[in-house]
């Protein structure tokens, strides 16, 4: 039996089998958020603790775990077509757990920054394959959904590092709110509070470690693999036997005789390849440099030009969280049925107008309540958009018998924008102001709209091996 409006046939899925494996895969995905935004309601404490006051050092404690994760992102160039998805997730659930009680132990600021490193590493690992492994076991007209799980779970990942941020900086009831550098540094929250903000992800790190040895490898790789019963098993539990029988036959239509167990690192440079790739570069790119991950990182910042006291900036990073999840359900309900292409133009349109006003109102000094909700609107409309899309659009396009190290080199080039603009931001935000920095994002966010308009193909509702025809 089939669907008029798509190309492939209706199968009877095991959709809690499919759930709890994706759910599985995407703890990774919420291993990253928190990761990659507890350095934001840490940073007030562990920067009196060791004594950071130069902007270099603001920039390098903030942004070193992004070294990590161009080098978790270059293993899984190298690695994942050789050794599979699952081997390469299980290795970074044990260094997150390692980067967890690493960094909540530290004593010198040498120390802080290495574990940060290897919670990057496990950070570029597991943003990288996670949204592909899911992407390469989900039913084609629900596999937008199914990646987007992964972004959800980043997104709690955040709201829950800025929740324990928030409650453990509580803690610390003889702290003032306006408490000076050296009066942070002596108290409980310099000494202890931002170690348990950084240790509490040992828990999370673990299960994810252990729960990754009870999951399959991905049927597509297995098949590449010259493991084709193997992967037969896997898809007759996902979707039965005539299921297991089409993907199989689809998969090796896709391969050539030399790309069983083989990896062509040449193939990279055969068309449509270096396009493609170009399209996952500039999408890594402009998600990243479309200046959202500033207001993540440097939130504290943010709040406290626009007014805000110490505990009020905590409160307002964890509403951003909030905002963050609620908004990813949008992108659950409509990504396949509205596609990739139209949520971006929605998202990078809309940012470039939030960022225009934003910087106005810095312009014009005029903070508070304002800056608060326009930050809001634009986090929402980048979380249900370019954050998760971009692991969406990139987990399609490219190729089974290349796509790890494809996928891969998007992924290092997101790492490559996110620490660029990451470490550079305080001398640009020094040299700019606040109101420069912001239309600066908005112009981008603006040339993002156009490029995606002209050059992006839509992809929704066909299976993997069917867009991989389509562009070959």
């Amino acid at each position: 039996m089939s669907d008029s409006s798509s190309n492939f046939p209706i199968f009877e899925y095991n959709q809690r089998y499919i759930w709890l494996i994706s759910l599985t895969a995407a703890l990774g995905g919420f291993l990253f958020g928190y990761d990659w935004v507890v350095i934001g309601g840490a940073k007030p404490f562990y920067e009196p603790y060791f004594n950071i006051t130069s902007t270099a050092d603001q920039g390098w404690g903030t942004s070193s775990a992004l070294v990590g994760c161009m080098i978790g992102a270059i293993l899984c160039i190298i690695l994942s077509d050789k050794l599979g998805r699952k081997r390469l997730l299980i290795f970074s659930g044990f260094l997150f757990s390692l980067s967890a009680l690493g960094t909540a132990l530290s004593e010198t600021f040498w120390w802080f920054n290495t574990y940060r490193i290897v919670g990057g590493v496990a950070m570029g690992i597991a943003l990288n394959l996670s949204p592909l492994y899911i992407a390469e076991i989900s039913p084609p007209e629900k596999r937008g959904m199914f990646v987007t799980i992964n972004q959800l779970l980043v997104m709690i990942g955040v709201l829950l590092a800025q929740i324990c941020n928030w409650q453990i900086s509580l803690v610390d009831t003889n702290l003032p709110e306006n408490a000076s550098f050296e009066v942070i540094a002596a108290s409980w929250s310099g000494q202890m509070g931002w170690r348990w903000m950084f240790g509490a992800e040992i828990i999370p790190a673990l299960l994810f470690f252990l729960l990754m040895f009870l999951v399959p490898e991905s049927a597509r790789w297995l098949v590449k693999n010259n493991q084709e019963q193997n992967a037969r098993k896997v898809l007759e539990k996902i979707g039965g036997k005539n299921y297991g029988d089409v993907s199989i036959a689809e998969i090796k239509t896709t391969l050539q005789e030399g790309d069983f167990g083989k990896v062509h690192f040449r193939d990279l440079l055969h068309k449509p390849l270096p396009k493609l790739i170009g399209i996952g570069i500039f999408l890594a790119f402009l998600q990243q440099w479309s200046g959202v991950n500033v207001v993540i990182y440097y939130a504290a910042d943010i709040f406290q030009a626009a007014g805000y006291n110490l505990k009020q900036m905590m409160l307002n990073i964890v509403v951003i969280g909030g905002v963050m999840v609620l908004s990813v359900f949008i992108t659950l309900f409509t990504v396949d049925k509205f596609g990739r292409k139209k949520l971006l133009l929605v998202g990078t349109g809309a940012m470039a107008i939030l960022y225009s006003l934003i910087g106005y109102f810095f312009l014009v000094d005029q903070g508070g309540i304002v800056i608060v909700l326009l930050v809001l609107t634009n986090v929402m409309f980048y979380s249900f958009t370019l954050a998760p899309l971009l692991w969406v659009v990139l987990s399609e396009i490219f190729p089974t018998r290349i796509r790890g190290a494809a996928i891969s080199i998007g992924a290092l080039a997101h790492w490559v924008g996110n620490f660029t603009l990451t470490y550079f931001f305080p001398a640009i935000k020094e040299n700019l102001g606040w109101a420069n920095n912001f239309w600066l994002y908005g112009g981008i966010c603006a040339f993002g709209f156009v490029v995606v308009y002209l050059i992006l193909p839509e992809t929704k509702g066909k299976s993997l091996e069917q867009l991989e025809k389509d562009f070959l």
